[in-house]
């Protein structure tokens, strides 16, 4: 991180482990190319909601809890009762009374908070200049460039880091000078050439001690929205590959620069109001009763959808075991992904002898993937992971080169229409010819691009590994056993059109990618006759005449395609009535699916309409994408089946008796549960504080060197979801409810594993997510209080509308 050379005094290196810390408070922004939901409350997460609450008031204000209004209305409609609000109270809190909590609400939404000021809004306010808003613009316009990912032909000199870039940058911009900050290029040129000395000089200019220094470089890194994100998003991808990254901390460094100039020119009339604000970063973060309450609500409303869930669960009907002896119709795996249970319970419906299963939507295979044709390699798996294998789509080399050149040429074609000096002339001179394209896609007749080559593993891939992998893949679908003539393995993804959030609508385990690649990865290994025979001698048998079947789910049209091309021509011959069966079996579920989303999509008033949406480039709502996700259920599959979740929970097959050991469970609570846990808290954050955590609104946005969007024409990228992936423009569409991960399995082993992992256990502790435990009956037996503890869940109460006394207003 530092320089071998250099020596820094110790009262430097403090504030430098303070600037670390500031810059890991900080949510990573994935760029729009393989964007994956991120919890926007991840440098929080080893806090509770109402300290977090505090922490985000002080340094980026607004709320990040619903506001009070929300839940009397809960209240009021019965969706919240007494004993939610009682079992609330009673949980991990130094709780106000049950009297409290009435008076708040009788009192109303409380005020937005404001953040503490930094020196450059305290010299708007004596000056009248919006040095707050030239201070985004200009590090945006910097930013942009530094940051580009090949949007813009012209790049900048990027050598010597950034902070070293910005100093070039800065000292020759004259816009802060226009403006009124006198001499401020003279200023850059005489900062340090080091980040760390530059935070230095401007924290004792600015008398930022070590004790106001983590809320005072977190707020900050608050004002540089996206950038300091994106920043982080460096440092995430450095930390997998073992590496480390400064971006974060040298785009401190410029912020804090600016305001240190500023300071020197308005000293004498901010130096009282901010020696108060340095009082009050060094004050520990402790929430305000108020928060405490806001934090009780919100516990309450996650019970009362637990007592709901369990509600559902309880009177479900008993079916009568399953007749092993007999052969599944079809046996189809699909991704964990809410989107999924629709369409996976309008499949069961199809036939009583169609089976399916949940599970991670990578299945298994985190690959590092070359599509053909391409030298870009594309991370297919968890952002959680590195790539553990490697895997290319080959072509014959003549259709390969084909392939390259058309590439290139699209490329080529691209960089000229974006040029400085030929997009002008683009235009008018071949707008015409786009005329016939632009009819195709507002009336939604475009077409998908056709797929790839089978993809193929890496060469160094062994026969043992293949054969390790295919197991371990196996046992942790709890599909070791019974299989059916067709294995469907179906990943997901969305065909959408002038999205610049389309890769957000992929598949999250596949690094914001579509699923198809893994699927056709695993259907490849487990035809493997080799494979097979390896699996033979570890215990796995399976059936000569099974034949796994890739696919991909389009969540945008709830249509699937079969990639029959990938199976051997002798094979696919002995199958063409079965291939049949299923193919009227997929459409029929995707029109039943279809249907059902289309009571929640605007103008859908029918699920024929929702087909247009994925190639209408007008568009705001595709699909709803995950909003709407409550729960995580890990259990097996006759636990749920036939029960109508709503598209709202995700659905994770698990045998905690056939896991030997709780590998299984392990890999369950510590990856799936994670990911699930960031889409949830996006989804969260993106509806409770839309200003600091959402995405803005799509009809403003403007891509930003391919790593995200800007809400007009300047400043810094919107992280989270644009506002109409969450509000329908009458009401939201998702609920804030914090994620209720169920499993059945032994309390036991989940402590173990708890216990094993610190940084999923804070999850649980600090309540960001939910555990309960399932019985064998399919019930809610217990639930997960933090410190390595449970207790029992009663039976769920029934809902007899609220019983609370609200005040009227």
């Amino acid at each position: 991180m530092f320089m071998k050379h250099e020596t820094y005094p110790a009262a430097l290196l403090e504030l430098v482990s303070k600037a670390n810390s500031a810059s890991r408070q900080i949510p990573p922004l994935f760029p729009l190319t393989s964007s994956v939901a991120v919890n926007p409350f991840l440098g929080q997460t080893e806090e509770p909601l109402a300290t977090a609450s505090a922490r985000l008031a002080r340094v980026a204000g607004g709320r990040v809890t619903p506001a009070r209004s929300h839940w009397r209305d809960k209240i009021a409609a019965g969706d919240i009762i007494d004993d939610d609000l009682t079992d609330a109270v009673a949980g991990p809190f130094d709780a106000p009374s049950i009297e409290d909590i009435q008076a708040a609400l009788d009192a109303g939404d409380t005020d937005e908070p404001n953040p503490l000021p930094t020196v450059a809004e305290l010299a708007a306010d004596v000056s009248g200049i919006d040095w707050p808003g030239l201070i985004s613009e200009r590090i945006g316009a910097f930013a942009a460039s530094h940051f580009d990912n090949g949007q813009a032909l012209w790049q900048p000199d990027r050598t010597g880091g950034t902070f070293a870039a910005w100093r070039q940058f800065a000292s020759r911009d004259l816009t802060p000078e226009i403006h009124g900050l006198k001499g401020f290029g003279a200023f850059v040129s005489a900062t340090n050439r080091s980040q760390w000395r530059a935070i230095g000089r401007a924290s004792e200019t600015l008398g930022i001690g070590f004790d106001a220094a983590a809320t005072a470089f977190h707020r900050y890194l608050i004002t540089l929205e996206g950038w300091a994100q994106y920043g982080r998003y460096l440092l995430w991808q450095a930390e997998l590959a073992g590496k480390s990254d400064t971006t974060t901390v040298e785009l401190l460094a410029i912020r804090m620069v600016f305001d240190e100039a500023l300071f020197h020119q308005y000293r004498e009339q901010i130096i009282d109001r901010w020696h108060d604000i340095i009082a009050e970063h060094e004050t520990p973060v402790t929430p305000s009763r108020d928060l405490v309450i806001d934090a009780i609500l919100q516990e309450a409303g996650d019970r009362a959808q637990q007592r709901k869930l369990g509600a559902t669960f309880a009177a479900r009907k008993t079916t009568a075991a399953e007749d092993e002896s007999q052969r599944p119709a079809l046996q189809a795996a699909f991704c964990i992904d809410v989107r999924s249970e629709v369409f996976r319970r309008a499949l069961e419906a199809q036939d009583g002898a169609i089976k399916t299963i949940g599970f991670a939507g990578f299945f298994g295979l985190a690959a590092a993937h070359k599509a053909a044709g391409s030298d870009v390699c594309e991370g297919r798996g968890p952002v959680l992971l590195n790539p553990g294998v490697t895997s290319s789509a080959v072509e014959a080399s003549d259709a390969d080169l084909a392939r390259r050149y058309a590439a290139r040429a699209k490329r080529a074609w691209g960089r000229f229409k974006l040029a400085a000096v030929s997009s002008f002339a683009f235009v008018e001179a071949t707008g015409p010819v786009y005329a016939g394209k632009l009819l195709k896609d507002a009336f939604g007749t475009g077409h998908s691009a056709p797929a790839d080559p089978a993809p193929q593993l890496d060469s160094s891939v062994d026969l043992a590994t293949k054969v390790t992998t295919a197991k371990t893949i196996l046992s942790a679908m709890s599909l070791t056993k019974g299989f059916a003539r067709v294995v469907m393995l179906a990943g997901h993804g969305a065909d959408v059109t002038n999205n610049p959030h389309a890769s957000a609508l992929h598949c999250g385990a596949c690094g914001g990618y579509a699923g198809d690649v893994n699927a056709r990865l695993l259907a490849g290994l487990l035809n493997d006759s080799a494979v097979r025979a390896g699996l033979h001698e570890q215990g796995i048998e399976i059936p000569a005449d099974t034949v796994f079947l890739p696919a991909l789910h389009y969540t945008t049209t709830d249509k699937v395609t079969l990639f029959e091309q990938d199976i051997p021509a002798t094979v696919a011959s002995g199958l063409t009535a079965e291939l049949s069966k299923i193919r009227g079996w997929l459409d029929a579920a995707g029109a039943l699916t279809r249907s059902e989303r289309a009571a929640r999509l605007p103008r859908a008033d029918n699920g024929e309409d929702i087909l247009g949406r994925a190639t209408d480039w007008s568009e705001l709502r595709p699909e709803w994408g995950l909003a709407g996700c409550r729960a995580f259920v890990a259990a097996p599959r006759g636990r749920t089946e036939g029960t109508v979740l709503d598209g709202q929970s995700f659905l994770h097959n698990y045998d905690w008796q056939a896991d030997d050991g709780f590998g299984v469970l392990e890999l369950i609570m510590t990856a799936p549960v994670v990911v699930a846990s960031w889409i949830s808290l996006q989804y969260y954050g993106s509806t409770v504080s839309p200003t600091l955590f959402g995405g803005g609104n799509k009809l403003l946005h403007n891509v930003v060197g391919g790593i995200g969007v800007l809400e007009g024409n300047g400043g810094a990228p919107k992280p989270g979801l644009p506002w109409q992936s969450v509000h329908d423009g009458e009401a939201y569409q998702h609920d804030p409810l914090r994620l209720s991960v169920i499993i059945e399995a032994p309390q036991e082993a989940m402590t173990d594993i708890l216990e094993r992992h610190p940084a999923v256990r804070a999850l649980f502790d600090n309540r960001w997510l939910h555990l309960i435990a399932m019985d064998s009956d399919g019930q809610l037996a217990a639930r997960y209080d933090g410190d390595l503890k449970w207790s029992a869940i009663t039976p769920a109460a029934k809902n007899d509308g609220a019983s609370f006394d609200l005040a009227a207003e």
